[in-house]
C-alpha cells in the first residue's frame, strides 16, 4: 500500500498548485492528477452537479489504485468531501479546513478575508470551520469568478488582471482584513497581482502548502508515506480535455521538460 499513488483531483490548472506543493514536500511519492478541463469551472455549477463530477473523478483515481486521495478543489471540497467519505474507504482530504485553521492561526485582528467561487463562498464552508475555531473572528467573504479564467487563461498578471483583482478586492481591503484565504486553487496563480493590491501587511494564505502538509501528516499518522528511495516519484497527468493552457501550466508546475497528457473520458454517458 505505500507504494500506491497520491490521487488528486481539481477542475482544471489550479490543482497544479497542490500538486506542486505536494511534490515539494514529498518528493519521493508518485502522484496521479485528474484535471477536469472540459467541464471547469466548478464554481457555477449545482451542488448536485458538483458531487456528481467529484465520483466520476473519484471513481477514475481509484482504478490507478491510489492510497490517498485529495480533493484539490474548493467547491467540490464543500459540497463533495463528505459525500466522498461516506462512500470510499481510502483517506481522503480537502482543502478548506487546512486553509481555514492556518488563517486563525496567522490573523491578529481576527479580520480574515475569503475569496473563492460563487459556490465556495456560497457553502458557508470556510465560515464554518472558522467559527468552530475562534467565533470571535471576524470574516469578510467575496466570490472572485473571474479569477478562474484569467489562470486557466495563463493571465497571472498584467494590467486586466490588476483591474480585475481591485474590483474584487476593494471592499475586502477596507475592511482591513490582515489575512487573506485563496479559497480556491487557481487563485495562488494571480498571487502577485493579489499580493501587490492587498499590501505586504496583509498575509495571502495559499491552502495548497497547508494542505500538503496536511497530506504528509496523515500518510505519517497512518503508515502510508512511500519506504522506498530511488528518485524522485512518477507523476501522471491526466485531462478531460487537452489544451495548450494545461501544457504550458504543467510545465510550469512540474518542472518537467516534456508533459505528458493523457486524455480520457469521465461522462459518455452524459453525451
Amino acid at each position: 500500500m505505500p507504494e500506491r499513488a497520491i490521487g488528486i483531483f481539481d477542475s482544471g490548472i489550479g490543482g497544479l498548485t497542490v500538486l506542486r506543493e505536494i511534490s515539494k514536500l514529498l518528493p519521493q511519492e508518485n502522484l496521479v492528477y485528474l484535471g477536469d478541463t472540459a467541464r471547469v469551472p466548478y464554481g457555477s455549477k449545482s451542488a448536485e452537479t458538483v458531487r456528481r463530477y467529484a465520483i466520476q473523478n473519484i471513481d477514475f483515481l481509484l482504478t490507478k489504485y491510489v492510497k490517498f486521495l485529495v480533493v484539490a478543489c474548493n467547491t467540490a471540497s464543500a459540497y463533495a468531501l463528505e459525500l466522498i467519505r461516506e462512500h470510499y474507504d481510502v483517506p481522503v482530504i480537502g482543502v478548506i479546513e487546512p486553509g481555514a485553521k492556518a488563517a486563525v492561526r496567522a490573523s491578529v485582528n481576527k479580520k480574515i478575508g475569503v475569496i473563492g467561487t460563487r459556490a465556495t463562498i456560497g457553502s458557508g464552508a470556510y465560515e464554518k470551520i472558522i467559527h468552530s475555531l475562534d467565533r470571535t473572528a471576524e470574516i469578510f467573504a467575496k466570490p472572485c469568478p473571474l479569477f478562474v479564467s484569467l489562470a486557466e487563461e495563463a493571465m497571472f498578471e498584467g494590467g486586466i488582471t490588476d483591474k480585475v483583482v481591485e474590483f474584487y478586492l476593494k471592499e475586502i481591503k477596507e475592511r482591513e482584513v490582515d489575512t487573506l484565504i485563496l479559497g480556491c486553487t487557481h487563485y495562488p496563480l494571480l498571487k502577485k497581482s493579489i499580493a501587490n493590491y492587498m499590501g505586504k501587511n496583509v498575509t495571502l494564505l495559499d491552502s495548497s502548502i497547508e494542505t500538503a502538509s496536511e497530506v504528509k501528516r496523515i500518510l505519517i499518522e497512518r503508515n502510508l508515506l512511500k519506504k522506498s528511495f530511488e528518485g524522485p516519484g512518477t507523476c501522471d497527468l491526466f485531462v478531460t480535455d487537452d489544451s495548450e493552457h494545461f501544457r504550458g501550466a504543467a510545465h510550469l508546475f512540474t518542472g518537467n521538460g516534456i508533459v505528458k497528457l493523457q486524455k480520457i473520458d469521465l461522462y459518455k454517458e452524459e453525451k
